[in-house]
């Protein structure tokens, strides 16, 4: 593990690169004694900052704190307090100031990165602007992620800026999950969310509802549909159909059923309907699916 050298590199992305989706910029390390300067000044012009004027930046920044507790504010937020553990998106075009407390100094990590890539999920509101601060605990891979990002960044070899993509990829993904599954109340709803998911798993075949699922949970339906939805990305419904698809789309590879008797063994008592659902879901009919993929 890196102990107080400070580690920063300087990234070029070329044409091509750029079109991978995701270029990385900086990435570092740096270790923050109590009462000692801060920023260090060794940081170009383009990162260098004052925390007595914060600054403005033209990409993402993904900021871990290791070690330490500190301030952070924002245009968008006032003098938030940060501890080892928490994860800070800087974004683009938006005024920030950031510092370690006097008596703890910190261990922060940082990777600098824009694209298309970043931008959509911005856009599709996996990342709420209005939130920078993220509690994603200590976490060992993910101080992992940062030294390898900073390996790659100082070997440079062809193709690294591929490499340094995917991390601030996963980075942002680690960021995303621990901090969906960081408090006491997510949790408890997630474990409920996983056994709504195992009732209908197991009873998929059978005609229970959503509403019997709520209820199976304590929990009333239209909560139930609205958290399920959240964490899924499915209402009910939809996720009870797609078992029983991919059920059916099992059954008329590994076995010689008729597509009617398919039909009543995934739950459709309509064998009509299953084969109008199974085509809109897959594209092709449920015959059309077996002869494709069946050899004969």
């Amino acid at each position: 593990m890196i102990k107080k050298d400070i580690n920063i590199r300087y990234l070029i992305a070329n044409e091509q690169d750029k079109r991978w989706g995701l270029t990385v910029s900086t990435v570092g390390y740096q270790h923050i004694e109590p009462f000692s300067e801060y920023p260090p000044k060794n940081h170009p012009e383009g990162y260098l900052f004052s925390t007595c004027r914060g600054r403005v930046l033209d990409e993402y920044v993904l900021l871990y704190i290791a070690h330490g507790n500190g301030t952070f504010t924002s245009s968008l937020k006032e003098d938030i307090k940060i501890k080892a553990g928490t994860m800070v998106l800087l974004l683009p075009g938006e005024w920030h100031n950031y510092k370690p407390d006097d008596d703890t100094g910190w261990d922060e990590y940082w990777i600098g990165f824009k694209g298309r890539h970043i931008n959509e999920r911005i856009i599709n509101d996996f990342f709420d602007v209005q939130k920078n601060v993220f509690s994603v605990g200590h976490s060992l891979e993910i101080v992992k992620l940062y030294t390898m990002a900073i390996d790659v960044a100082t070997e440079q070899h062809f193709g690294y800026q591929q490499i340094l993509s995917g991390i601030a990829s996963l980075l942002s993904g680690f960021t995303y999950s621990l901090d969906k599954n960081s408090t006491d109340d997510r949790k408890e709803t997630i474990r409920q969310i996983n056994k709504a998911k195992m009732i209908m798993f197991e009873n998929s075949h059978t005609d229970i509802t959503p509403e019997d699922i709520a209820g199976e949970i304590c929990m009333s339906y239209s909560w139930f549909r609205h958290l399920f939805k959240k964490y899924t990305g499915l209402s009910p419904h939809q996720y009870i159909q797609e078992l029983r698809i991919r059920k059916s789309q099992e059954l008329l590879l590994l076995t010689t059923l008729t597509c009617q008797e398919i039909a009543y063994k995934v739950g459709y008592d309509n064998p009509l309907s299953f084969s109008i659902i199974f085509k809109k879901k897959v594209g092709l009919s449920p015959n059309k699916y077996r002869d494709l993929h069946v050899k004969k």
